[in-house]
């Protein structure tokens, strides 16, 4: 049911868009313009009749007034709820005068304008009120800051990696990353990576079969990064510049602890060093079969300690599943049908001989 208007409002519209069509014409498609041009004809319309009217399905109608929309050149009739009583129609719209849209624009850039001064403003007096809240006259290199709330350390870690110069190193254990984890990232890794920061990052072996972190491996390696994996390491650390560590807190799951003393800082990045020179490069195919037998090798080795299925899936980031498969294969090439008979041929064979 449309409603027409007087030939002068769609007169004066064709005017103004044919005398200045760069402005519109290089921002809106064909189409958008088309239905403009409509309906400025029609006191109201809905996106049926729109579609109906110019020959266009509903949903390029849809995204017609969408754009048009964006440009204040169309809204939706003041009182259509009213209309809306006469027939089940959808949302009535009518098209806005440019005139009128350009200063709904402006008055949209003015306020935009004021809040960015005024953020501004706000950022300046927080930049003062910093020496007021850090009651130490430097920071302390011998504290540990205790930090509980994930965001928070979310946002000391992208503080840290923006300020990062010439360093990051770190330490996952547990398999692969969660899929949105790496996501997140690889942007802030290959960000470090331009500006020429080097990047070194153990896994351990389970993280190869992990598909996930296979193909972010292979975007932070194209950018520069170094990957390696080994069977067990000895905990979730990532540091920065050799001056700030973040370690998992004891109590708070997503939390953090976060270190700056240089003797912590040293421990962490020794223990760190020589996990590096043993570790195994990730992206070297011939590697992978070496890192499985390490892997099955590691199993044995927690089995004859006495540990339980669940313990030793835990310590090497492996499924329950993965490692009891692993199990039962170690069991039939030993000929055993029990831990202590397993453990009896591995000690006989000296298959564990050699460096744990």
């Amino acid at each position: 049911m449309m409603m027409q208007t007087g030939n002068c409002r769609g007169e004066e519209l064709d005017k103004i868009l044919d005398s200045s069509p760069s402005l519109l014409f290089h921002q809106l498609a064909p189409d958008h313009i088309r239905l403009y041009r409509w309906g400025s004809s029609q006191a109201f319309f809905t996106l049926s009749e729109a579609a109906s009217a110019l020959g266009l399905t509903e949903a390029a109608a849809e995204t017609a007034i969408g754009a048009l929309e964006e440009f204040h050149l169309v809204n939706r009739a003041p009182g259509s709820e009213h209309l809306q009583e006469m027939g089940d129609y959808g949302a009535w719209w009518r098209t806005v005068h440019p005139h009128l849209a350009a200063a709904r624009m402006a008055k949209a850039e003015s306020e935009l304008r004021r809040r960015l001064v005024e953020l501004d403003a706000r950022r300046d007096s927080l930049d003062a009120l910093a020496a007021e809240y850090d009651p130490r006259p430097a920071p302390r290199t011998d504290s540990v800051e205790m930090v509980d709330s994930l965001g928070d350390v979310i946002a000391l870690l992208e503080q840290a990696s923006t300020e990062c110069e010439f360093e990051m190193i770190t330490c996952q254990p547990g398999g692969g990353r969660p899929t949105v984890e790496l996501e997140q990232a690889v942007a802030r890794d290959t960000a470090l990576l331009r500006r020429g920061v080097r990047m070194r990052t153990l896994y351990q072996h389970s993280a190869r079969r992990h598909t996930p972190t296979q193909a972010y491996v292979e975007r932070v390696v194209a950018a520069g990064a170094e990957v390696r994996t080994m069977a067990e390491l000895f905990g979730r650390v990532i540091v920065f510049d050799r001056r700030i560590a973040f370690v998992p807190h004891h109590q708070r799951a997503g939390g953090a602890a976060v270190l700056r003393a240089p003797a912590a800082l040293a421990f962490l990045c020794t223990a760190f060093d020589r996990a590096w020179n043993l570790a195994m490069p990730f992206g070297e195919p011939e590697q992978a079969r070496i890192a499985v037998d390490e892997l099955r090798r590691r199993i044995l080795r927690l089995l004859s300690e006495g540990l339980k299925d669940e313990v030793i899936a835990r310590r090497l980031g492996v499924s329950l599943r993965t490692c009891r498969k692993h199990i039962a294969d170690l069991f039939q090439e030993l000929g055993a049908d029990s831990r202590f008979q397993a453990g009896y041929l591995t000690a006989a064979r000296a298959l564990l001989s050699g460096p744990a």
